[in-house]
């Protein structure tokens, strides 16, 4: 398992046990702006038909250098050039890829498209109201764009602590957060763009929240002790949703 840290592993198995539960034998998925093809990868590994697909040269390069798996295949391409060329899927998966948007129902859209009328789509975002987005990225976000000299400081502190930018499921460039969903934002994203969310779950509490992640990125019983206590918490606590969707038939 490329994953490491137990709430992207807690979100992984999510998304797998929903797939095995959900789709017919040689079901083709989709994984939309797959980034570094970790979860397609995964998907690989139980035999899962996977087409992942992104618009970043840097993640697609990196996702087929790594893919060693003939019923998994990567491409850069958009969501919009699947529709044109008539493909349709079983299940999509569209992992920490909504908030990144400035316009996620247009994707949705195309999602809606690209779907069997009985299949399913699995999203998984950060909750817009969780401790990290909180106190981590919408602070960090305020001081970019400020960009004086306490982001300067705040990005050397980054460096010194070892925080990169990126993630073990994208090297993308941009990993900016525009969108910030909580689970009633997220519901009626859903519907106006003809889904339905059948299933919530969350994924961690506060191991992601420096400081605290300064210790828990090094303990794995923290982490696991973290995602733990998230399923005992209300969803407005959770670090992130995870969750299953329907066509409004």
């Amino acid at each position: 398992m490329e994953f490491e840290r137990i709430a992207d592993i807690k979100r992984l198995n999510f998304i797998t046990d929903t797939l095995k539960a959900r789709l017919p034998e040689g079901a083709e998925v989709l994984d939309v702006g797959c980034g570094n093809g970790v979860i397609s990868r995964s998907l690989g590994e139980y035999g899962f038909r996977v087409r992942g697909v992104d618009v970043s040269e840097k993640t697609i390069e990196k996702a087929k250098s790594l893919n060693k798996f003939p019923h998994v295949r990567f491409e850069v391409k958009s969501a919009e050039e699947l529709v044109a060329d008539g493909s349709r899927y079983h299940a999509v998966i569209c992992s920490e890829v909504l908030e990144h948007l400035n316009d996620p129902g247009k994707l949705l859209k195309v999602l809606h498209q690209l779907l069997y009328e009985d299949g399913i789509l699995i999203v998984t975002v950060p909750n817009g109201k969780g401790p990290r987005e909180l106190f981590v990225t919408r602070p960090v976000i305020a001081l970019q764009r400020k960009n004086n000299w306490m982001w300067k400081v705040v990005k050397k502190m980054k460096v010194l602590f070892g925080y990169k930018g990126t993630t073990k499921q994208s090297d993308a460039d941009d990993l900016t957060h525009i969108q910030f969903f909580t689970q009633k934002k997220l519901t009626e994203l859903a519907t106006l763009n003809r889904f339905k969310i059948v299933r919530f779950g969350k994924t961690n509490f506060i191991e992601d929240v420096f400081p605290f992640s300064f210790f828990t990125k090094r303990i794995k019983g923290l982490q696991k002790l973290d995602c733990a206590v998230a399923e005992k918490l209300p969803y407005h606590f959770t670090g992130g949703f995870v969750t299953v969707w329907e066509k409004n038939k």
